[in-house]
């Protein structure tokens, strides 16, 4: 296949050859090589894409792609794309455009898409009715199988899903649901309500966005309809709607992961003084925590100087037992998060997690006190085994105390309803630094004193 750079560059290539090659592109190929074209050259490829295929691919671009696409197209064109989007994806672009871009295309929404517009934005926008589709199949509990397949055939088309057919009473409240199978399977004369299951899952408005992906994973749902206080269906939520939250939040798990705050927007659109602001806040904060450990490691060598003792050697080796102890805590911490992320931790498995992680941090810290007790003996700076020994149990202190923090404060903050990512990478590292150094030095204090008798 010709890079789409080349196919533009070629000049023997007519209108109709770029057209041939455009073609022959799946649509995250198009997306790919999007940011090595110029903007007619973009429209020239949104212009030959598909009709089925136009708003699927403008969904897929970052919000000034939109933006510039929205701003060269004629009004039929406009009218056209916003007609065909569903809209819960219009509500998405509305308000991620610029104002005058949102101006443009709010003027040409018909009146029915206005007030779908309106009414999706009177809800958070990371809650379920922010993300839901107020256009679902739904039918009456009253009418027989015949009747509601006759509703089905004709009212398709201007619904996202029919693989679920959602059954509603005369107050529009949710009483059960049925596939389309069965109905297709189900004699005409059949009531609907007695082939309908009146045991589903559903979620409120106001269920926070991971949730609802979470529920749909778990269960395995191809949609899930939104009920009100009242349980009166509101819209639905397809697989499909989630994908693009799970990506967001996963993206801004890892930013906190990397002491970074922000939201979810693409890198190569982030201006440089956005990455700023994205970094510096927790680059401060951290700075400031870690110049908590040149106190402890100034404290501590004005104690062995006065006591007359030897200790370049707890310098040398320092190093090894702050970054040694900061890995531990993160792999562990790393563990904790991703299993409340899945659901597959909880709280109540508090003491259970806590002596699992002590037995294995236990474990660690023999095996690694050990390789640290050889490795200073065997190679330079071949300290004395005396000295060896002192460095070997404080790594080995510190890799079980590391390991038992990067556990449990992950499963503390998450139990105080805070997001327990902003635990781990930098911060823990930074945390498990102060921490591990004092007891470093208090190990090798007593050890001293011990053998100094």
């Amino acid at each position: 296949m010709i890079p789409l750079r080349e196919i533009f560059d070629n000049d023997l290539f007519s209108e109709q050859d770029i057209r041939s090659q455009i073609e022959e592109y799946e649509i995250h190929e198009l997306i790919d090589q999007w940011d090595t074209l110029n903007p007619d050259e973009k429209f020239t490829i949104f212009k030959y894409l598909d009709h089925t295929e136009k708003t699927d691919f403008l969904l897929e671009l970052p919000v000034p792609d939109q933006e510039q696409l929205f701003q060269v197209f004629n009004g039929k064109q406009i009218d056209q794309l916003l007609g065909d989007l569903q809209p819960d994806d219009l509500v998405d672009i509305i308000q991620t455009v610029s104002e005058d871009v949102k101006k443009l295309l709010w003027e040409k929404l018909s009146d029915e898409a206005k007030r779908e517009t309106l009414y999706l934005m009177r809800f958070d926008e990371d809650d379920a009715a922010g993300i839901m589709n107020p256009r679902y199949m739904a039918v009456s509990d009253r009418i027989n199988v015949g009747q509601a397949m006759a509703f089905i055939r004709k009212n398709a088309a201007d619904v996202e899903s029919i693989y679920n057919i959602y059954v509603i009473d005369k107050k529009q409240v949710l009483v059960g649901v049925c596939s389309l199978k069965e109905l297709l399977s189900a004699n005409d004369a059949e009531l609907v309500r007695s082939i309908m299951e009146d045991e589903f899952i559903s979620v409120r408005e106001d269920t926070d966005q991971e949730d609802v992906a979470k529920i749909l994973e778990t269960y395995d749902l191809v949609s899930l309809p939104v009920v009100d206080a009242g349980n009166v269906l509101l819209g639905i939520i397809t697989f499909d709607d989630v994908i693009d939250v799970i990506r967001e939040e996963q993206t801004e798990d890892v930013y906190k992961m990397g002491a970074m705050g922000g939201g979810s927007n693409r890198y190569l659109d982030t201006t440089v003084w956005g990455l700023v602001k994205k970094r510096i806040p927790w680059l401060i904060i951290l700075l400031i925590l870690g110049t908590i450990s040149t106190n402890v490691v100034a404290h501590y060598d004005l104690v062995f100087r006065n006591a007359l003792l030897a200790t370049t050697f707890l310098m040398v080796f320092m190093p090894v037992i702050t970054q040694t102890g900061g890995n531990s805590g993160s792999q562990s911490s790393t563990l904790m998060i991703r299993g409340l992320a899945t659901g597959e931790i909880h709280f109540r498995d508090f003491w259970t997690v806590i002596f699992k992680e002590l037995k294995v941090g236990l474990i660690i810290g023999l095996i690694t006190g050990l390789v640290i007790f050889g490795r200073s003996i065997l190679f330079p700076p071949n300290i004395a085994i005396t000295h060896s020994i002192i460095v070997g149990i404080a790594l080995g202190c510190v890799v079980v105390f590391s390991t038992l923090i990067g556990a449990l404060a992950p499963l503390l903050i998450h139990r105080l309803g805070f997001d327990p990512t902003v635990m781990s990478g930098p911060l823990m590292s930074t945390v498990i630094d102060v921490c591990g150094l004092t007891i470093y030095f208090e190990i090798a204090w007593h050890m001293f004193k011990l053998i100094s008798g």
